[in-house]
C-alpha cells in the first residue's frame, strides 16, 4: 500500500494538480474539489502552515541606506541635464527591512517549491495586462496566515462534504483553512 493517493494520474500530473490546488487554498481561503484530492492536498497545506508557524517570528529587522528617484508634484520623476543627457535624479533614503535568518529562509525556499507564483487583476483594472500584480504568498504565510494559527496545535484545514457530482456521483467537498 503506497503512502499517498494516485488519483489516477502520472506523478507529474499529481504533483502538478497539487501544487495547484495547495496554491489556491492558501491565496483564496477555500475550495471546493473531491475528497480523495482534498486530503492530499490537505497534508500538503498543514505542512506549509505548520512550517510558518514554526518560522514566523525568526528574522532581524536591518536598516539599509537606498535610492529612491526624486518625484514632482504629478508623481512624475525629476530629470535633469548631465553632460547633453537626461538623467534621473535619485536620493537616499533610510529603509528597514526584514532580514531572514537561516531557518526562516530555508523555510521560505521549501514553501517556493511547491507554490505556484500568484497574480492578482485589481477589479477595476480588469482586461489591462499592466495591472496585474504579483502576490507572495510565502509573506502571506508568515505575516497573515501564521499569526492566526499561533496557539494551535495543527488542525488548520476542514473539510466539509456537500454532495456527490452530477457527472461522475464523486464525491464534493469543501476544503477551508479554519
Amino acid at each position: 500500500m503506497s503512502g499517498y493517493r494516485k488519483l489516477g494520474r502520472t506523478s507529474s500530473q499529481r504533483k502538478a494538480l497539487l501544487r495547484n490546488q495547495v496554491t489556491a487554498l492558501l491565496n483564496n481561503g477555500k475550495i471546493v474539489t473531491t475528497e480523495a484530492r482534498a486530503k492530499e492536498v490537505r497534508k500538503i497545506a498543514e505542512g506549509l502552515i505548520a512550517m510558518a508557524v514554526k518560522e514566523k517570528d525568526n528574522y532581524e529587522e536591518v536598516t539599509v541606506k537606498a535610492k529612491v528617484a526624486r518625484k514632482d508634484k504629478d508623481g512624475n520623476r525629476v530629470k535633469e541635464v548631465v553632460d547633453g543627457k537626461k538623467v534621473t535624479v535619485f536620493d537616499e533614503v533610510d529603509k528597514t527591512i526584514k532580514k531572514d535568518k537561516p531557518s526562516r529562509l530555508h523555510a521560505r525556499r521549501k514553501m517556493l517549491a511547491v507554490l505556484y507564483p500568484v497574480k492578482v487583476v485589481p477589479s477595476e483594472a480588469a482586461g489591462k495586462k499592466k495591472a496585474t500584480k504579483d502576490v507572495d504568498l510565502t509573506q502571506k504565510l508568515f505575516d497573515e496566515i501564521a499569526p492566526k494559527y499561533e496557539g494551535r496545535n495543527g488542525g488548520y484545514t476542514r473539510i466539509i462534504k456537500i454532495g456527490q457530482r452530477k457527472g461522475d456521483a464523486a464525491m464534493e467537498v469543501v476544503l477551508e483553512l479554519v
